[in-house]
């Protein structure tokens, strides 16, 4: 298994999720549309549990990438669902936002954003290892 994983982009209809399997983990890809752009870019971050402002979690607004595990226990989450209309995990409740934000329920944390870089605009590499190389 490689720890690098090539993701296509030309497939995910904006409003969706579409779900990829590396190392082990599922990884969720969102694209989202402005009016979910607006809404996260304008949470109040001194009130989230984790405070991260959109901006820092996303290489391009439209473009979500985050390890789909709850940051409580390790459930894989669901998407498009829950009271923020992003993740939730259905083994203790926690409900994410469309930034993967932590938002109501046990969960310490936001979802992971793994380390990837967009190779052109229609590709991401997801590689941990990209950090070191720039």
């Amino acid at each position: 298994m490689s720890p690098t994983m090539k993701i296509s982009l030309k497939n995910i209809a904006p409003g969706t999720t579409k779900v990829f399997v590396w190392k082990n983990k599922p990884v969720f890809v969102r694209h989202r549309t402005m009016e979910e752009i607006t809404r996260e870019a304008s949470v109040n971050i001194s009130r989230l549990r984790h405070p991260q402002a959109d901006a820092d979690r996303v290489k391009k607004p439209e473009w979500l990438v985050v390890i789909g595990l709850c940051t409580h226990l390790g459930c894989v989450v669901v998407p498009n669902i829950g009271q923020y209309g992003g993740f939730y995990c259905p083994c203790h409740g926690a409900d994410y936002d469309v930034s993967g934000r932590i938002r109501k329920g046990p969960a310490p944390f936001n979802l992971e954003v793994p380390e990837y870089v967009f190779k052109d605009e229609s590709t991401i590499v997801i590689d941990n290892y990209w950090h070191k190389q720039f």
